[in-house]
């Protein structure tokens, strides 16, 4: 059981770094802004704080327990560890990515939460809100962003960036990756001089998510 659960750690953490580089390949990030996570039992296994995500391996591994305790490597974890946590504690996810998405970013300086410009908003449970503000690192984020995150899988925080989660890294990077697209569709379509982009109902919105249900591969 020992090895298995070691196993379960070594992938978990190989996923982390992969997801992190990913964030960073696609331009989500910046630097060494951002962070990932994903759960394994009681263990977090998060990005540490301030190192470049192509010089992990697998020796850097971090993890935490829920309380925040650090239980493995000797890095020091991500500033918003508090963050990750509440997730976790709040709801069933085994992974969070956390960016400073550009397009997510502007959005999030402008509105209270992100018009239905497309039904990807769905898949975060429906209308994407936005946490207030608070410093980043701190209680009040973590709670401003629970909040904001109640009946949803994502979320953006103002003048800061986005938070998703999700099964999987994949589901959770994948929800990051569609919330920045629909940011960056609002975004264009609202530039248009003389023009307000159509929007989607709440009745629209429901009619998708009940599609969804039985989107993809049986099984």
């Amino acid at each position: 059981m020992g090895d298995e659960r070691q196993d379960a750690i070594e992938q978990a953490w190989d996923g982390v770094v992969a997801t992190a580089r990913r964030t960073a390949a696609d331009g989500l990030v910046v630097g060494t802004s951002g962070n990932v996570s994903a759960r394994v039992g009681d263990i977090v296994l998060v990005t540490p704080s301030g190192v470049p995500y192509d010089r992990l391996g697998p020796g850097d591994a971090v993890g935490v327990d829920l309380e925040g305790r650090q239980v493995l490597g000797d890095l020091v974890p991500t500033s918003e560890l508090a963050l990750h946590l509440a997730v976790y504690r709040d709801s069933d996810a085994a992974a969070v990515v956390h960016t400073h998405a550009v397009h997510a970013t502007a959005v999030s300086t402008l509105v209270h939460e992100v018009p239905l410009i497309h039904y990807a908003a769905a898949m975060m449970g429906g209308p994407v809100r936005t946490a207030a503000y608070a410093r980043y690192g701190t209680r009040e984020l973590a709670d401003n962003m629970l909040a904001a995150l109640h009946g949803r899988t994502g979320c953006l925080l103002r003048n800061h960036g986005t938070v998703t989660y999700g099964s999987t890294l994949d589901q959770a990077y994948d929800r990051t990756a569609q919330l920045e697209w629909m940011c960056r569709l609002w975004l264009t379509a609202s530039s248009v001089p003389g023009h307000s982009p159509a929007l989607l109902s709440a009745a629209q919105l429901r009619d998708v998510r009940e599609a969804l249900e039985g989107y993809g591969q049986p099984g």
